[in-house]
């Protein structure tokens, strides 16, 4: 039987671990805190080497072998880092797998991480790392799990919130946990020890039109179009100037676009652009939806508007960046988002 998130780290630390751990779920957030969990505590436990293997495109299943089967240099103890996006590995990746699982190597832990997961994707190699190891699946929390998973997060982080402040802020990030782990942050670097109360929190966090530009992006990047375009609106009601709203998603296009280079190693180019942690899978999901002919045209978007709000173009620039995040949500609909004029 599967471990829910929170079983599996109560139990992390007091537990021999085991060969193989699964960790999947569409709670990206959790899954990759999860995962982190597991590497800090292998680290403690003297899994000093780490072999990353990013399953992209033609990937060669045979490095799974190899990756057991190569002595360390450093250390007799050596965790291999699986990183399946889909939870899918195919027929050759399920037959490496469960090859893998029944011949485990000595002083080797291997974990599996997938940030998609059903009762489809089980199948024989997910048996074969139960029967030896640990299948650990982050669900979606419920609306109504959300305030106690705030309430117990924030006081983690040493914050002091009362009920109706938990409360308003699991209202306003709708169920993203990366947004609410965001604010969260954010307020904890604003702690001074008094208690935080609506008033506080709606001065400190939800109102900081910076933040609402990372959460934009972030929304649209990861294909959630309907929050975006809410932030947008709320932008927009706030009286927030576009320019600088603009430049961060330059930023951010410039960067898809770099990253969906023909023969772009994306491993390399998560260091390189500094996208660590909860933010891969949301990049991923974009490039997996858009190509770079996309974001190129969706840089042309962003020149348009910047001209309009310049007074060199015609238009309404609130309306075209309302079109130009829609088409970074949503870049199957990019032909009936954006005018003409950004081909």
């Amino acid at each position: 039987m599967a471990a829910t998130i929170a079983t599996f780290l109560s139990g992390l630390a007091r537990a021999q671990l085991k060969p193989v751990y699964l960790i999947v779920g569409s709670e990206h957030l959790l899954v990759i805190e999860a995962a982190d969990a597991l590497r800090t505590r292998a680290k403690e436990l003297g899994y000093l080497e780490r072999d990353i293997l990013d399953v992209e495109g033609q990937f060669d299943w045979n490095r799974l072998a190899r990756a057991g089967a190569s002595m360390s240099l450093f250390s007799s103890l050596k965790l291999i880092d699986l990183r399946l996006p889909t939870g899918r590995p195919g027929k050759e990746g399920s037959a490496a797998i469960s090859a893998f699982c029944k011949s485990p190597p000595a002083d080797t832990i291997l974990l599996i991480s997938a940030y998609d997961w059903s009762g489809k994707h089980e199948g024989a190699w997910s048996k074969d790392v139960a029967a030896i190891g640990e299948q650990v699946i982050a669900w979606p929390l419920k609306r109504e799990e959300m305030p106690a998973w705030i309430g117990e997060r924030m006081a983690r982080r040493g914050l002091k919130p009362t009920r109706d402040a938990i409360a308003l802020l699991a209202e306003r990030v709708e169920g993203n946990l990366l947004a609410a782990a965001q604010e969260i942050d954010k307020l904890a670097m604003l702690d001074d020890g008094a208690p935080l109360d609506v008033a506080r929190l709606e001065a400190q966090a939800i109102d900081d039109a910076r933040f609402d530009a990372f959460r934009l992006t972030d929304a649209a990047i990861g294909g959630d179009a309907a929050r975006a375009l809410r932030i947008v609106a709320g932008l927009k009601a706030e009286g927030e100037e576009v320019i600088p709203l603009l430049g961060w998603i330059l930023n951010q296009l410039r960067m898809l676009l770099r990253l969906s280079a023909p023969g772009a190693n994306l491993a390399e180019g998560f260091n390189r652009e500094r996208i660590w942690g909860p933010r891969q899978p949301a990049v991923r999901h974009a490039l997996k939806a858009g190509t770079s002919a996309h974001w190129e045209r969706c840089l042309v978007q962003a020149g348009l508007v910047d001209r309009i709000v310049k007074g060199r173009a015609e238009g309404d620039a609130w309306r075209e960046v309302e079109r130009l995040i829609a088409a970074i949500a949503a870049p199957r609909h990019a032909n009936a988002l954006l005018p003409a004029t950004a081909h």
